[in-house]
């Protein structure tokens, strides 16, 4: 009996020792870790044995927030392959996109909600928020997966991309009869025939009038260039 309570014993300490050193899958990981973790960024393993750099808000609407999209500047250029916009690319201090297979790694074996932040060259800010968000893998063309909408001023301009495959404008998986990506966009997305949303279009200071701009239909209008955006994501909580 003694022995039996003693391997119940050591097996609790292995399996707390495990998941004490587990490195963290995303930004809700780092939060769990230390709760008192400010904004900033952070090194997270979506898959086994990648690093990857996000930044994680840690603050918006109860944080935990890992941000897989953001503009704010225009330092980056988001007209980009497709191998681009898989592997990901730019910086976690700055604009970046953490890759559609990371995207893909942290969605597939949880439930996650999306919060998307928005301001415009006036300092106005809005966000959308949806209680469902997912990316499925390459090979099914990390079609987007999104519902539950709630409006924080914004308004919903993601769920008519909702069960799109992603385009670029070397993979043209859209169903307008050209290339979205090129033709209306000059960027990536989920693009339908074309977009209510195009996050990763051309940034334009002034928020110039023009369909290739980082815009968000239902708030500022698809001619309305932003002067940020980002798109975070983290686990459902029951």
């Amino acid at each position: 009996m003694k022995l039996v309570l003693v391997l119940l014993l050591m097996a609790s300490v292995l399996i707390s020792c495990t998941e004490l050193f587990l490195p963290p899958s995303d930004c809700s990981d780092v939060h769990r870790t230390d709760n008192s973790s400010p904004s900033g960024v952070y090194t997270i393993y979506p898959i086994h044995a990648t690093i990857v750099k996000v930044y994680c808000d840690m603050e918006s609407a109860g944080g935990r927030w890992t941000v897989i999209q953001r503009r704010i500047d225009g330092s980056v250029n988001f007209y980009r392959s497709w191998d681009q916009y898989k592997r990901g690319f730019g910086n976690a201090t700055g604009e970046y996109w953490l890759g559609l297979e990371n995207i893909h790694q942290l969605t597939r074996p949880l439930n996650y909600e999306l919060l998307v932040d928005m301001e415009d060259f006036e300092g106005n800010k809005a966000f959308a928020r949806y209680s469902s968000f997912s990316v499925e893998a390459e090979s099914d063309g990390y079609t987007l997966r999104v519902s539950g909408f709630t409006d924080g001023g914004a308004g919903d301009a993601l769920s008519w991309h909702n069960g799109m495959k992603f385009s670029t404008f070397d993979k043209d998986q859209d169903t307008y009869s050209g290339n979205c990506a090129v033709s209306f966009s000059k960027g990536a997305f989920w693009y339908n025939s074309c977009h209510y949303a195009n996050p990763n279009g051309v940034y334009q200071w002034g928020g110039l009038t023009t369909r290739v701009g980082v815009n968000w239909h239902t708030w500022r209008s698809s001619l309305y260039s932003m002067k940020s955006i980002s798109m975070k994501i983290r686990p459902v909580q029951n």
